[in-house]
C-alpha cells in the first residue's frame, strides 16, 4: 500500500505557496477562515468585562457533546493514516524533565527531523511529504541547544517560560524569563498564568498579566497555559480563555502536563468553542494546544475530528492547532507500520529520543 498517490492527504506548507505575489491585502495576512471570513492573527482587543461576565457553561450538554466526539464517524486505512501523519506535523516534541541534558534535547531534536522511521516512510511511499513536527518544547536552559539542533529544518522552537509549571516565580523575573529565551532564539513561547486570578475573578489582573506576557515575546508566539486541570469549573475555563484571547495570546493551551488532570474533551471543547465565538466577534483566529496525557493515536485522531468539527479545517494546521503529547509518536509510528504491513512493532522501536 502506498500513500504516495492518496488525493485525500494535504500535508503541505506555505512554502508551497511562496514565489512573486500582489500588494497585501487583508485576505492575504489572513491565516485562517470561518463560516467564509477570512480571519486576522490576534491582535487582542481591550478588555470586555461584560462579554466575560456573561459567559456561560452548560456542563451537562458539554459531556454529552464530548463524549460523542470520535464515535459518530471513524476514518479507517489509508484516511486514518493521512490523519496521523497530519497529527504528527501539528506535534510539539517536549522534554520537560529535571535530568534533561544538552544531548537528550539534540536526540530529541533529531526526532523531530525525522519522526518517522526511513523504512517506513518508504514503505508507505510518503518520502516526498517531508513529514516533521512543529515545533521542539524545552526548558530556557536548552534554548540554544535545540534552536542549532534544529537549524534549516522550519521546526520551531518553543520555551516554557514564567516559573513553569507552577507560574508563581516573581512577576518581573518571568517577564525577564521569557525575554531571555526569545533572545536564546525561541520561537515560541509557552507561559502559565497565575491561576488564583482565575479564582478571585481578578479579570483585569489575569489580562495584564497576558498582555505583558504578549509583550515581551517581541516576534515570537504566545501560548497561554491555563491549567485547566486546577481551574475547577468549565465556566472559569471559559472566562480565562477568552480574558488571555483578549489580552493578546496566540494560542490557548489546556494544561502544562504536571497537573493531576490534564487535556481532556470537555475542557477542550470549552476552549474551542470560546475560540469560535471570539473569531466571530473580533475577525481574529488563535490558535488551542491540549498538552498532558494525550498517549495514543486514537486519542489523536479524537481532538483532530473535535478541531474539524468545531472550527473547520483552517485549524487543521500547525499554524492553529499544536499536540503537547510526546509520548503519542511512539503510538502512532506503530499504526503507521501495521498499516504499511500488517503488522504491530513493538513500542520499544519507537523510542521518542
Amino acid at each position: 500500500m502506498t500513500l504516495r498517490n492518496n488525493p485525500r492527504i494535504e500535508i503541505s506548507t506555505s512554502l508551497e505557496h511562496s514565489g512573486l505575489r500582489s500588494p497585501i491585502s487583508p485576505s492575504d495576512t489572513a491565516i485562517a477562515n470561518y463560516g467564509g471570513r477570512d480571519l486576522q492573527p490576534n491582535r487582542g482587543v481591550p478588555l470586555n468585562l461584560d462579554w466575560v461576565s456573561a459567559v456561560r457553561v452548560n456542563s451537562s450538554a458539554v459531556e454529552r457533546r464530548a463524549q460523542t466526539i470520535g464515535t459518530r464517524r471513524t476514518v479507517k486505512k489509508e484516511w486514518q493514516a493521512a490523519w496521523l501523519l497530519r497529527a504528527i506535523t501539528c506535534m510539539d516534541l517536549t522534554t520537560l524533565s529535571g535530568d534533561d541534558t544538552d544531548e537528550r534535547v539534540r536526540r530529541l531534536c533529531a526526532k523531530a527531523r525525522q519522526p518517522i522511521q526511513r523504512e517506513l516512510v518508504q514503505k508507505l511511499g510518503i518520502e516526498s511529504l517531508h513529514i516533521k513536527v512543529a515545533a521542539v518544547c524545552v526548558y530556557h536552559r536548552f534554548v540554544e541547544t535545540a534552536r542549532r539542533a534544529i537549524e534549516g529544518s522550519g521546526i520551531h522552537v518553543a520555551a516554557v517560560s514564567t516559573g513553569f509549571p507552577a507560574g508563581l516565580s516573581p512577576f518581573e523575573e518571568r517577564v525577564a524569563e521569557i525575554r531571555r529565551s526569545v533572545e536564546a532564539g525561541a520561537d515560541e513561547i509557552d507561559v502559565v498564568i497565575t491561576r488564583a486570578h482565575v479564582f478571585g475573578a481578578k479579570w483585569q489582573e489575569l489580562y495584564d498579566e497576558v498582555a505583558a506576557f504578549k509583550n515581551a515575546c517581541g516576534p515570537a508566539h504566545l501560548k497561554v497555559i491555563l491549567g485547566t486541570g486546577d481551574l475547577l469549573t468549565l465556566r472559569n475555563v471559559a472566562r480565562a480563555s477568552m480574558v488571555a484571547m483578549m489580552a493578546g495570546a496566540d494560542f490557548i493551551k489546556t494544561s502544562t502536563g504536571k497537573e493531576a488532570t490534564n487535556a481532556t474533551l470537555p475542557v477542550s471543547l470549552v476552549m474551542t468553542r470560546a475560540i469560535r465565538e471570539y473569531a466571530q466577534e473580533t475577525g481574529m483566529a488563535v490558535g488551542f494546544k491540549p498538552a498532558g496525557g494525550i498517549r495514543t493515536a486514537k486519542q489523536s485522531l479524537d481532538w483532530l475530528t473535535l478541531m474539524k468539527e468545531e472550527l473547520g479545517v483552517s485549524w487543521l494546521r500547525a499554524e492553529l492547532f499544536r499536540f503537547g503529547a510526546s509520548g503519542m509518536l511512539a503510538d502512532i509510528e506503530r499504526q503507521l507500520e501495521h498499516q504499511a504491513t500488517g503488522r504491530y512493532s513493538a513500542e520499544y522501536r519507537h523510542p521518542k529520543a
